[in-house]
């Protein structure tokens, strides 16, 4: 098999299309039946922009999961996987998950310091005002901007390469269903498609992990991979590994990935207005436990998809093809059932796709297409809502129209979800045009967004972050880290700087460290010498509603009581309204907040210390023993994940559920007696009687 050879026709991609407009239909449809059920309306500007602010953990974990799955977490983490061998699939799952399980401070403090804020810029602005938020709107729609045209490029590249559609086509197309249900549903149906998305995405991967490690004619076994990569070991060695061995965590290269990674996903987890607006739409007690529960969810994923699909890239080019004449890949004349891929075609992230289509054929080719194109969809479902708050809130209503009503704000945010739907693709047009891959932007975002991570945690978290230290560091961090980059760039490349030579890892290495670590070091430094003393009731003052009435707040610990006008969301439905007011307890928020510090910081030290450091330093290539343990726990840790992220959803809505079958019934029966009425209004319906 050849990557010119199109496993399915150019008609699939426009098929997979056609479905994509039939989920938007279903979605459609789904928001309709939540209108007209529950009496949650996305008609209304809190309930499209936060789902009203009252979504349980299930359902935001499972958002999490759907967000932060890109294409280039099934691509390039089967990509890394089929470079640097079994680290691989540990660094990119590693070093992408420990920023959402860190997150989950800063949306505890979001939760505290708050709790009705739209975006985090407004945060910013109301704490430095007018040229902070600017500057820092900048890395924030950067961020949008590269996260949109990874997952932009990353599935047309893979569309193209499966079925030969127009690359130009693909990267306008996969937009566009998804705005429309995003459009018409808002936050809330963006989280049901997340959910939707989530099921069917450790479906098709669970799929998969059985089919190579138990069906499969070519591999069918751990023991058989084991034997395959050891194989594929002697014929090609890869550098920087111990003993040249795909099952060893001792890998050079795998490592410089490794910080590449970890660096990188920082900026484009705290800087994403995606993350944060699930930190807003979920309900204040439970917050923490849902950054927590996505973050070990979503490990899970990358992990088993790269130790799954990327393996097999691999060891299948120790299969014999039916053409052979050699049996033994060492032997003159062997023809591999997969021949080895170039670098811009692992970079394209295609390994995935190759071991897909040569395990199943056609069902495997569609199986991963349907898996990316939910990936894809669904992140960027979070980013069109993500870069619509930005355009509504931090642009619309603060520079253009501050008096804009509840319909001219909802108009906007419409607006804003098709506008960037077109940006993305044009976007996504540019970069394959100037020959810029996933994979490149991928390792190159860290080097321009690195410099402001640490600033706006500060602004969020920390009373004594000085404006001027967290503007210095976000600047001078920036600047450094381009330089870096192109210094080393040119300096291991004999003065020549083209996209081939600044993807290298050093090169790549020098920017991410330059961005992050100088802009970290300037905005904390600066704050410990001249520190601030904000006392945060500016920003939990922000759109308070006028319903509310709060007492005075002199420190973070001291109580403070609201009162909430009852509203018309499924938690009025369920009684919950006093319970959403008493989370919103500065005491428990504060509770919860030192217990997201320490949890998620012991399960950082984990992830990237205890467990990958000892086995680099060991050198140690797995046995058969060794390498079942790896790949088993992975598939255990899938499972864990789904029950997590798919079942416990729809245990946590069983009442909406319910609510919901007995109104359709009730329509069945009797037409237009199943219609949610809210509790007031049946109230008053029975007085008048």
């Amino acid at each position: 098999m050849t990557m010119s050879d199109q496993v399915l026709p150019q008609g699939a991609g426009l098929w997979l299309v056609g479905i994509g407009l039939f989920f938007s239909a279903f979605m459609v449809g789904l928001t309709a039946i939540q209108a007209r059920y529950t009496g949650v309306s996305p008609k209304d500007s809190e309930e499209f922009t936060s789902a009203s602010r009252s979504v349980k953990p299930g359902l935001i974990a499972s958002g999490i999961v759907s967000a932060w799955t890109w294409a280039a977490t099934l691509l390039q983490s089967s990509a890394v996987a089929y470079r640097y061998g079994i680290s691989g699939p540990w660094w990119y799952a590693a070093g992408a998950t420990v920023q959402v399980l860190l997150f989950a401070q800063l949306a505890a403090k979001l939760k505290l310091n708050a709790p009705y804020a739209h975006t985090w810029l407004e945060i910013v602005a109301v704490r430095w005002g007018t040229a902070a938020p600017l500057i820092f709107m900048f890395f924030g729609l950067a961020t949008n901007l590269i996260v949109s045209s990874m997952l932009v490029l990353g599935g047309s590249a893979t569309v193209t390469g499966l079925t030969g559609m127009s690359t130009i086509a693909a990267c306008f197309l996969i937009p566009l269903g998804v705005a429309i249900y995003v459009v018409v549903g808002g936050m809330r149906s963006t989280l049901l498609c997340d959910y939707t998305h989530t099921t069917v995405l450790f479906a098709i991967i669970l799929t998969f992990v059985f089919t190579v490690y138990a069906t499969s004619g070519y591999i069918g076994s751990i023991s058989k991979m084991h034997f395959l990569l050891s194989e594929v070991t002697v014929v090609a060695p890869v550098a920087g590994n111990a003993g040249g061995s795909y099952l060893t965590l001792r890998s050079k290269n795998g490592l410089i990935f490794g910080v590449i990674n970890l660096i990188g996903n920082f900026a484009t987890v705290f800087q994403d207005q995606a993350y944060w607006q699930r930190a807003i739409a979920s309900r204040p007690a439970t917050t923490v436990k849902a950054y927590l529960i996505g973050g070990l969810a979503w490990f899970a994923i990358p992990f088993t998809m790269a130790t799954t699909l990327g393996l097999a890239a691999v060891a299948l080019s120790a299969v014999p093809a039916s053409s052979s004449p050699a049996q033994e890949p060492t032997a003159s004349g062997f023809v591999p059932l997969l021949p080895t891929l170039s670098d811009a075609q692992i970079s394209a992230g295609l390994p995935a796709s190759v071991a897909a289509a040569a395990l199943l054929g056609k069902s495997g080719a569609t199986a991963l297409l349907i898996l990316l194109f939910l990936a894809v969809t669904s992140a960027t479902s979070a980013e069109l809502i993500a870069v619509s708050s930005i355009w509504t809130y931090d642009i619309y209503v603060r520079y253009i129209n501050p008096k804009a009503t509840e319909q001219q704000i909802l108009r906007m945010s419409h607006i804003g979800v098709a506008a960037f739907a077109l940006v993305m693709g044009i976007a996504g047009v540019i970069f394959y045009y100037i020959g810029i891959s996933m994979g490149w932007l991928y390792t190159f975002m860290g080097v321009i967004l690195g410099s402001a991570v640490v600033p706006i945690a500060l602004c969020i978290t920390w009373r004594k972050a000085s404006k001027v230290g967290c503007l210095a560091g976000a600047v001078v961090g920036f600047i450094v880290g381009l330089v870096a980059w192109l210094v080393t760039t040119a300096g291991l490349n004999n003065q020549v700087i083209n996209v081939t030579t600044s993807g290298g890892n050093y090169e790549m290495l020098a920017g991410n460290l330059g961005s992050i670590a100088i802009g970290g070091i300037i905005a904390t430094s600066i704050s410990l010498i001249w520190p601030e003393d904000y006392d945060f009731n500016a920003t939990r003052a922000i759109n308070l509603p006028a319903s509310h009435h709060r007492t005075p707040v002199v420190g973070e610990d001291e109580v403070y009581v609201e009162k909430k006008a009852p509203d018309t969301s499924i938690s009025s439905v369920m009684n919950e309204t006093s319970k959403l007011d008493n989370e919103l307890d500065p005491v428990g928020l504060n509770k919860a907040f030192k217990f997201a510090a320490w949890s998620s910081v012991a399960l950082t030290l984990i992830f990237m210390v205890l467990v990958p450091l000892p086995l680099f330093g060991a050198s140690t290539v797995y046995s058969v023993a060794g390498f079942t343990v790896w790949v088993v726990v992975g598939i255990v840790w899938a499972f864990c994940s789904a029950l997590a992220v798919v079942l416990y959803p729809l245990w946590e809505s069983r009442a909406a559920l319910a609510l919901i079958s007995r109104g359709i019934i009730k329509d069945v029966f009797a037409k237009g007696s199943g219609k949610y009425v809210p509790p007031e209004a049946a109230t008053n319906t029975q007085m008048a009687a």
